[in-house]
């Protein structure tokens, strides 16, 4: 048999598309454009319903999808109970197969895609024809597309990516316009100072951006909690290795972003000079904290839940160190902002730098009347009973301070792992262990004494009892 004449693709016949009618060339613009679609819907559909060889696609077409349909109902459910893992399990296996399960409602667009293939290359023994069940391929794949963007797909980024940049695009692959209208955009070109880009680059570099950052984003984080859980690493280590990694990630995503646009990176030496200029004028500053954040993470003599002081005033614990400056939350819940540089450049005192014992003291005052000689062994056991003191470097001390007007004045020194006036509050603790000991042993904690002499007149009449 003669192979008939192959089907004329869209972008053939929209290249043959005749010139418009003489009414039609009097609207607008928009008017036009309307016409000339319509002629081309029009070729399309009469080149393909007149054709025997189209027929026989358009029955392939059915036949594909109702066998696709008829094996998808046998083959989905024993593939799910394939897939599925036992609700206890703890395999490593268990997240990918769950993972792949996700993807099971592509089973039936993707079978049709596969059926529709095996008639294509039936027609094209046969006729030597096959731009209608080629379309009927395309159909399929938009059909998989509009599932994988409406029920697989969860991230809500890549949901709105999906809606409004994916399905666009794959229904103009099914109409078979996706050439021309790339063809258009290439030749439209945009001009930014030296730099001239065509739309398509920046709709390319849009779309690619978009889904790189994306992806930088997702492994930064994998990444920072892979690196973040690593018990042995110092945190100051686990700190620096977490912004190395974050730099690398997005510096490569950058890179590999200009290569899409097609941007030629020395045409970037320029804003690179421009940013020099600024980093030695204005920007010295945030230069200045990066290269001391950086110091601060290679040393980690300051590093997360560090409790410090600095030479202003401020102190707190560190929550959060980023490039510029470092995130001190004091105890009453305020977050104050510090740049990286004051760590370098003034006088820091770290509380709990490695872990390191504080110590602490709590003073207070017993009786003139109390046999002084026992106080500090009462003292000392009392606080010694609390679970947080340590008896190294030193057990607790009580220590005589002086004779005040009220009584003598003592204070017992403790050391402990943690911040005083904290979470733990431990001078507050101490006393109160003090006062249950002094108690218990009837010793007075004295009220303050005055000895008021009157004289001259007053003293006179008082003796008097005038």
């Amino acid at each position: 048999m003669e192979p008939e004449q192959q089907e004329p693709t869209v972008a053939e016949m929209i290249a043959d598309t005749p010139p418009l009618p003489d009414w039609a060339t009097d609207l607008p613009d928009i008017g036009q454009q309307v016409v000339e679609y319509g002629m081309i819907g029009w070729q399309v559909a009469s080149a393909w319903l007149l054709s025997p060889a189209a027929w026989s696609q358009f029955g392939l077409l059915i036949v594909a999808y109702v066998a696709a349909v008829l094996v998808s109902r046998k083959a989905r459910p024993k593939i799910e109970a394939l897939l599925t893992p036992a609700p206890d399990s703890s395999s490593i296996f268990s997240p990918v197969l769950r993972f792949v399960l996700t993807f099971v409602p592509l089973l039936l667009p993707v079978l049709a895609y596969a059926f529709t293939a095996i008639g294509e290359q039936v027609t094209l023994s046969m006729f030597g024809s096959g731009a209608v069940i080629a379309f009927g391929k395309r159909v399929f794949l938009f059909i998989a597309a509009r599932i994988l963007v409406n029920e697989i797909i969860q991230d809500s980024f890549l949901k709105l990516l999906g809606k409004y940049v994916l399905i666009p695009v794959m229904a103009l692959y099914a109409l078979g316009l996706l050439d021309v209208v790339q063809v258009q955009l290439t030749e439209l070109r945009i001009g930014l100072g030296n730099i001239e880009f065509s739309a398509m680059a920046i709709i390319r570099g849009l779309i690619a951006g978009s889904i790189l950052f994306w992806l930088g984003s997702w492994s930064n984080r994998q990444t920072a909690d892979f690196i973040q859980k690593q018990e042995e690493l110092r945190p100051s280590l686990r700190e620096l290795s977490t912004k190395a990694v974050e730099f690398m990630i997005f510096g490569a995503a950058f890179l590999l972003l200009m290569n899409i646009m097609g941007i030629n990176l020395s045409t970037l030496a320029v804003l690179g000079g421009a940013i020099g200029v600024g980093l030695g004028f204005g920007l010295q500053k945030i230069a200045s904290n990066f290269i001391s954040g950086v110091i601060l993470l290679i040393e980690g003599q300051a590093t997360v839940g560090d409790y410090v002081e600095l030479d202003g005033g401020e102190a707190g614990t560190i929550v959060k160190m980023t490039a510029r400056a470092a995130i001190l939350e004091t105890f009453d819940g305020r977050w104050i902002v510090v740049p990286n540089e004051d760590f370098i450049t003034t006088r820091v005192v770290n509380y709990s730098d490695s872990g390191s014992a504080n110590r602490y003291e709590a003073p207070f005052s017993v009786s003139y009347d109390t046999d002084i000689n026992t106080v500090p062994a009462i003292v000392e056991a009392a606080v010694a009973a609390h679970p947080d003191v340590l008896t190294a470097p030193y057990p607790p001390d009580c220590e005589l301070r002086g004779f005040g007007d009220s009584g003598v004045d003592f204070a017992v020194e403790f050391w402990v792992n943690g911040i005083d006036d904290g979470r733990y509050k431990y001078t507050s603790q101490m006393l109160f262990l003090i006062w249950n000991a002094l108690k218990e042993n009837s010793i007075e904690i004295p009220y303050p004494h005055r000895v008021v002499e009157i004289s001259g007149e007053l003293k006179t009449r008082a003796v008097s009892g005038d």
